[in-house]
């Protein structure tokens, strides 16, 4: 490695997704389409193996792994209504005041994105 090279440092985000059975799952990546992919394919989280994920809701952009665990922390202690209040308002307030979430939303691309109202049973 040369001397004085920083390798790019990608941000980490902070995914919420609903899954098939219309619960929801928060988790963190560097690429939540890779991550997404993984949990469709089975080899992701206990939970997405046992519900699998029908789409992302939203993605937010933190600076660092620590700052998105936190704030995957404070996401999974709100109930349902929050995180969807807290999706809705697009990520400009703290799920917990003590986090200091940042306001920048982000898309994901590639893997189906989905509106908020659960899926209709058929």
């Amino acid at each position: 490695m040369r001397r004085g090279y920083a390798a790019p440092v990608r941000p980490w985000h902070l995914y919420l997704l609903r899954c098939r059975d219309g619960s929801l799952y928060a988790g963190i990546a560097t690429d939540v389409e890779r991550r997404f992919r993984q949990h469709n394919a089975g080899k992701g989280a206990k939970y997405t193996r046992a519900h699998p994920p029908d789409c992302i809701l939203a993605s937010r952009a933190y600076p660092d792994r620590g700052s998105a665990l936190r704030a995957e922390w404070a996401i999974k202690q709100l109930p349902r209504q929050r995180k969807l209040a807290w999706l809705l308002a697009g990520g400009h307030t703290s799920p917990q005041p003590r986090t200091g979430l940042p306001s920048r939303t982000s898309q994901a691309a590639g893997p189906p994105e989905c509106p908020l109202a659960a899926p209709s049973a058929s």
